[in-house]
């Protein structure tokens, strides 16, 4: 498990599951000749894509952001159509650091797409499903958290009555933005989906911001390269500029939870790659 200091706060990539998604849906309209450049595909013209969750360690607090694919929680067929190689090995991570899921304090959900979410519940025995994370405050969005529990047409495939019935005593919400601890905020941008938060961390002069789905991969650095499944595409790129320009300033790290290669990065004010954290294994070499 790779981890990295910030400041006060230390972070480790927890072990989600791993799939395999269409470069083309992934990438929007980007040209396959120019993204193929920066991220590696297979002969189905799929890439690689963690689903780590990131324990943050600050104040004497355990934080998650994100949850991973979990276990037991797919069909064949989205086992198939989502290309996972790999589910969650969650709490083993967890167990190698002395840490259980009872341990953690808060888990913060960026959103609550299948991929983010599904690690937030398990399959009892009898096949009814219950709150992993039981004694920690989890902490959405309120826009994310409606659409969660009403989705619409398009969105009803990825938000799950498995996934949000469970740990119904266990949410609160926000409207624009939360302070989780001093320094720590959860923010509201919208874009990838109607209810999308980032997470921005600021000690001194130490920062990383965490772009969740505006910046899945290293790959969607170019501000105008949006994902085709964001439901508002524009928006995306409006946010994913203003807070890029605001971590290019601040010489602020950019951690992931969908890249195969990169942990994180942090940019120089003109966005230049001053530093890296590399993750130690992939499947396809860049």
């Amino acid at each position: 498990m790779e981890s990295l200091q910030i400041g006060r706060a230390k972070l480790t990539w927890l072990n989600g599951g791993v799939m395999f998604l269409d470069g083309g849906a992934m990438f929007g309209v980007v040209p396959k000749a120019l993204w193929s450049r920066k991220y590696p595909y297979d002969n189905k013209n799929r890439i690689e894509l963690r689903t780590d969750p990131i324990l943050l360690q600050v104040d004497g607090k355990n934080i998650l952001i994100d949850t991973g694919i979990g276990n037991d929680k797919l069909t064949e067929k989205q086992i198939r159509n989502f290309g996972v190689h790999e589910q969650s090995s969650l709490e083993k991570s967890l167990m190698k650091l002395g840490l259980t899921v009872h341990d953690i304090d808060f888990v913060l959900m960026t959103h609550l797409h299948f991929d983010h979410a599904c690690g937030l519940t398990n399959r009892q025995s009898d096949n009814k499903f219950q709150s992993i994370f039981t004694q920690a405050e989890i902490i959405v969005s309120d826009i994310e958290w409606s659409e969660m529990r009403n989705p619409n047409i398009r969105s009803k495939n990825t938000y799950w009555e498995i996934n949000w019935q469970p740990i119904i005593n266990q949410v609160q919400t926000f409207e624009k933005e939360i302070e989780i601890i001093p320094g720590l905020r959860l923010i509201h941008t919208s874009g990838h989906s109607e209810g999308h938060s980032i997470l921005i961390f600021e000690d001194g002069e130490e920062c990383f911001i965490h772009m969740a789905d505006l910046m899945p991969t290293h790959a969607h650095q170019p501000v105008l390269w949006a994902l085709a499944y964001d439901d508002y595409p524009v928006t995306s790129v409006h946010q994913k500029e203003k807070w890029m320009e605001k971590g290019y300033m601040k010489n602020a790290w950019f951690t992931f939870y969908h890249d195969a290669y990169y942990r994180a990065i942090k940019f120089d004010s003109s966005g230049e790659k001053t530093n890296e954290l590399k993750r130690k294994q992939y499947t396809y070499q860049m």
